[in-house]
């Protein structure tokens, strides 16, 4: 599926929901540079219902740890320890949308990783010039920074010259509290 179409099945959410993953760096930038395997998306985990709502009818299943799928029925409330909900239209079908769940308290984002690092959540998105909601670059490296995968390193590499000071400020801060000796930290300040 395009962004496009992933953004017209959210986009009748009045709940905030987020593009993430390397399509929140390509909306940043305002260019594509790399290929992918799905959208992902990002929601409050206390809105993970709407996952059902939007995507009434599609093959569902929760990322139950460590790491195995299993269907995911409307009405269960997902424990804390998923973050992560996998969707395609059908069963024999290719994954099309990866459903990142996030905490919150009250109208603060509270990062998964770490509960220290937090926001307002309305400083966790921006918009693209056709208004698609995305996830601030700042945040969306910090948690590529976990992994460093190669498509990780390339979204750093593409995203941080254009990073402003103060976005390299707060991913330098959430950095030095969960990854201090983080080799992407010396590129930051």
């Amino acid at each position: 599926m395009s962004v496009g179409e992933v953004a017209g099945l959210f986009g009748t959410l009045t709940t905030p929901w987020w593009i993430a993953g390397g399509y929140a760096i390509e909306l940043f930038l305002g260019r594509a540079f790399r290929s992918h395997d799905d959208v992902d998306v990002l929601l409050l985990r206390r809105d993970q219902e709407k996952v059902h709502e939007v995507l009434r009818g599609w093959d569902i299943h929760a990322a139950d740890p460590p790491g195995t799928l299993r269907p995911w029925p409307a009405g269960e409330t997902l424990p804390e320890s998923v973050h992560d909900i996998w969707c395609r239209e059908r069963p024999d079908g290719p994954w099309r949308v990866q459903v990142m769940l996030d905490e919150a308290e009250g109208e603060e984002w509270v990062s998964r990783r770490d509960r220290r690092i937090r926001r307002p959540i309305s400083s966790l998105g921006l918009r693209s010039p056709d208004g698609t909601p995305f996830l601030v670059p700042e945040v969306q490296l910090f948690y590529k920074a976990r992994g460093a995968r190669p498509k990780d390193e390339a979204d750093r590499a593409a995203a941080l010259p254009v990073l402003d000071r103060q976005a390299r400020q707060w991913m330098d801060d959430a950095l030095a509290l969960t990854a201090p000796d983080h080799p992407w930290r010396a590129g930051l300040v």
